[in-house]
């Protein structure tokens, strides 16, 4: 009996993995991959020109340690609050369809009718878009930190704290796009996963203005926002990572607001990602084909 189930496990685990090959393959197939590359082509290459003439103009005139090291902290992460952005823009807009479009074509009910469980299709899915979505970004913030070493001999802190945080936030999004896509159509999918980001990004600068202000009612709403929405707050406590201790207790910038969240945001972002996932699979499960 144990040998059947342990048998049962293995060809699930494979139909799955079969599932996320071909999601793989049908986004090449659609040249969305392409498309998105050519995006990141074109941001890396006027990043590196932005970098090495900035290094250049700073050789010209020679300034303190301090301000070169803070110069260069912003350089670096304007270039990866951009990568940021092009991660959300992807991870949002890849799946967007790939269960709603499939239902109104006729596919999914043509793929379910397999012997294959609605569980593992979603599974097989979410697996292929989140290797995608991480891999994006892995991209993007290689090509990033590429530059700033090779012409500012410079690499920004804590570097394993921060892509990891950044790695979690573009897969919640991705999560929450293909929880959507049970239920909603294409296009409405995509606005309320847009919205669902634009809340914490909202969120993040009612927080910061609370904090600064000392307005606690401001500070609390957006709190909250990142409670109901914890993707920004992955990327701020990101930014705040990447800065040395000693820009952090410089003046307030646009990536240090004083509103850095708790490290328990981390945990809250996890287990929202997993409630996430689950209410996905519950959801497509009754979702009428």
């Amino acid at each position: 009996m144990s040998w059947a189930k342990t048998s049962a496990r293995v060809d699930g685990m494979r139909r799955t993995l079969t599932i996320a090959h071909l999601t793989i393959a049908d986004a090449r197939r659609r040249r969305v991959v392409a498309a998105a590359a050519v995006c990141a082509s074109v941001f890396l290459v006027f990043f590196a020109v932005a970098v090495f003439l900035a290094v250049a103009d700073q050789r010209k005139a020679p300034r303190s340690f301090i301000a070169e090291q803070a110069s260069l902290t912003f350089l670096a992460l304007g270039g990866l609050y951009a990568t940021n952005l092009l991660s959300v823009l992807f991870s949002v807009l890849l799946p967007v369809d790939t269960l709603s479009g499939e239902i109104d074509s006729g596919v999914m009910e043509t793929l379910a009718s397999k012997p294959i469980r609605r569980a593992e299709i979603l599974l097989g899915k979410w697996l292929g878009h989140a290797i995608m979505v991480v891999a994006y970004l892995v991209v993007l913030a290689g090509g990033v930190l590429l530059s700033l070493k090779i012409f500012a001999r410079f690499s920004p802190a804590d570097l394993e704290r921060a892509l990891p945080l950044m790695m979690l936030q573009v897969t919640l999004l991705m999560t929450v796009s293909i929880a959507g896509g049970t239920r909603l159509s294409t296009v409405t999918n995509g606005v309320v996963a847009l919205g669902f980001y634009g809340i914490a990004f909202v969120g993040s600068w009612i927080e910061a203005a609370g904090t600064i202000g000392g307005i606690q009612s401001a500070r609390t709403i957006g709190i909250i926002a990142s409670l109901i929405s914890p993707p920004d707050a992955l990327w701020r406590l990101a930014a705040y990572h990447l800065q040395p201790a000693l820009v952090r207790t410089l003046s307030p910038n646009v990536f240090s607001l004083g509103a850095v969240p708790s490290p328990a945001m981390i945990w809250w972002a996890g287990i929202f990602t997993a409630l996430t996932l689950a209410w996905a699979l519950r959801s497509f499960a009754r979702r009428p084909l």
